[in-house]
């Protein structure tokens, strides 16, 4: 997944375990988000679509973390994306809720999908259809779609005209037993998107693998 990585992480490598302690040094990480954390490794996915964990961004909560994928097939990249896990045990009013799910997915277009006046309410609907087909509980959604084209001059002529699109959108997870969400789920729907806005054909029933993630990455307290 090395084209994902130089596309999408900051100039960082992965966060080696991080917990937030008290001056004693007794772990303070909240129950809930850690186990929340926890359920991203047992998400069951697509076998194109390569996960791990990546440098979360900082200050957007006192506690978050983050995943990165790219859809891959025969070797070629079609599309990536990145995926943060947003807590707040206090609550955040924009929120309504102590966790926030924050997205940011790419890839190169068709032509004649570039040329569709109606892409962008198109791969909005990809997102939040994916969440529906699974019975998700979410509120408070919220994104953009960017749809560019690059056009190639002098040096550059020789290279066909790229088109590409961009979704950004973030939605706060219900919160179940113990105030945790169903983040397997959420992972696998955000998935759902990535195979989608990458062309691929809808998985067969059972057609998936199980994606353990690194255990050396933990959850990153701000």
């Amino acid at each position: 997944m090395a084209a994902a990585q130089e596309r999408l992480t900051d100039g960082t490598d992965g966060m080696d375990d991080a917990k937030e302690e008290d001056p004693d040094g007794r772990d303070t990480t909240p129950a809930p988000f850690r186990a929340a954390v926890d359920a991203l490794r047992t998400a069951r996915l697509r076998a194109e679509i390569e996960v791990e964990p990546t440098r979360p961004p900082q200050r957007l909560a006192p506690f978050s973390y983050a995943l990165e994928a790219a859809v891959v097939h025969e070797d070629e990249d079609l599309a990536d994306g990145r995926l943060v896990l947003l807590h707040d045990p206090a609550g955040h009013e924009a929120w309504q809720g102590t966790f926030r799910l924050v997205t940011l997915v790419r890839a190169e277009l068709e032509p004649e999908m570039a040329a569709d006046p109606l892409l962008p309410e198109v791969c909005w609907s990809w997102l939040t259809g994916a969440l529906q087909s699974r019975g998700l509980s979410y509120g408070e959604p919220s994104g953009t779609v960017t749809r560019a084209s690059s056009h190639y001059f002098g040096g550059l002529a020789a290279r066909p005209a790229a088109s590409q699109i961009e979704i950004r959108a973030s939605w706060t997870p219900r919160e179940g037993l113990g105030g945790i969400p169903d983040t397997a789920a959420h992972l696998a729907s955000w998935c759902e998107l990535l195979a989608q806005v990458a062309g691929l054909p809808p998985a067969a029933p059972g057609d998936g693998s199980v994606v353990t993630l690194p255990q050396r990455r933990g959850p990153q307290p701000r």
